[in-house]
């Protein structure tokens, strides 16, 4: 008897689950938001949990996919373009980054720095955007203000087809689905293996044969491009972007929702963004707990007792049950069925 799920059934459930959630009663504003923040735990994951590279500055890419949508959309006045363009912009940048630390043979502690100091410049810069000076086209950059009403998400060639509330709602999913889909694909190819073979041994692949450094620049390439997409959901689903989305406190909040989830998966983060980020909503309607306070406690928590994630966690309980349930099928089609390891009844 096969005890094995079949291939499709992951992506089949994970679909139920998007469609489903707003039967749950959670409105479709805030759904889109934890879609937004599981897309930027995505990116992490595939650069983190696949290829081991620890990046502090995932919210460079949030914040710059966020501000190209903005931008471009407010010059074009339609969607299809910034949409590409929030995708494309990241993804340069991340490919232009990760080429100078990974060619330039830079060590992991400091490619942690660099990556916290690319974040930090470009926060610092758009804050400091408050003058009539900083426009580019029809968009003044706003400053600490940041840019407000600018075009919704529209059907492509159809600015006068807004893609608002619901229809928001199951397009981030789709996003969302697709990009986890792809990565899943990407983890399971002979790329994702030779990547998987960085993570563990960097020196054995290179003896090897393999470009090293080439195969890791894609890497954070991808997850660039992905933030980057994130971003500009997260700027379709507020109507604003401001330099918070640049934030110091936005980079640590990625890396914590990775670890809860759990590192070397992508569906752990994934759901690890959601979840954090629902309770983050829920803790912005009190006075009485601090946000930070509750991000550092679960760190701390799970970084001492559950370093490994929720996910892991949860599939070695899954995979226990779905073991024990084929054993009970298979004593009540055999009942005087005797497995190996057991001792036979009368025996000592």
């Amino acid at each position: 008897m096969s005890r094995a799920l079949p291939a499709a059934t992951g992506p089949v459930l994970i679909a139920l689950i998007l469609a489903g959630a707003p039967l749950t009663g959670l409105d479709e504003y805030s759904l889109t938001l934890l879609l937004a923040y599981g897309l930027l735990g995505l990116s992490l994951a595939l650069v983190w949990g696949l290829g081991g590279i620890l990046c502090f500055g995932q919210a460079a890419f949030f914040g710059l996919g966020a501000y190209s949508y903005a931008v471009a959309a407010m010059n074009l006045g339609e969607s299809t373009v910034p949409m590409l363009l929030s995708v494309v912009v990241p993804g340069l940048l991340a490919a232009a980054v990760g080429a100078l630390m990974f060619y330039g043979r830079v060590g992991d502690v400091y490619l942690g720095v660099i990556t916290l100091v690319v974040t930090l410049i470009l926060f610092k810069f758009v804050n400091s955007t408050a003058g009539e000076a900083y426009v580019i086209g029809h968009a003044r950059l706003g400053g600490f203000n940041g840019i407000p009403s600018f075009p919704p998400l529209n059907v492509p060639g159809r600015p006068d087809w807004p893609i608002v509330g619901m229809a928001l709602y199951y397009v981030a999913a789709a996003v969302l689905w697709l990009a986890w889909v792809g990565c899943r694909w990407l983890g399971r190819s002979p790329y994702g293996r030779v990547v998987a073979g960085l993570r563990e041994n960097e020196l054995r692949m290179q003896l090897l044969g393999y470009d090293v450094q080439l195969a890791k620049t894609v890497l954070f390439t991808v997850g660039g491009a992905l933030a980057g997409l994130a971003g500009a959901l997260y700027a379709c689903w507020a109507e604003i972007v401001t330099p918070g989305l640049f934030s110091l406190g936005q980079s640590a909040e990625i890396i914590v929702w990775v670890l809860v989830g759990g590192v070397g998966t992508l569906l752990g983060p994934i759901f690890g963004a959601m979840g954090l980020g629902a309770l983050k909503m829920a803790l912005g309607g009190q006075q009485l707990i601090d946000n930070s306070l509750v991000m550092g406690v679960i760190l701390v928590v799970f970084v001492l007792l559950l370093p490994r994630g929720v996910a892991p966690l949860a599939q070695r309980a899954w995979v226990r049950l779905w073991v024990l349930r084929g054993d009970a099928t298979l004593d009540a089609q055999h009942p005087h069925h005797t497995r190996p390891g057991s001792r036979p009844e009368g025996g000592e």
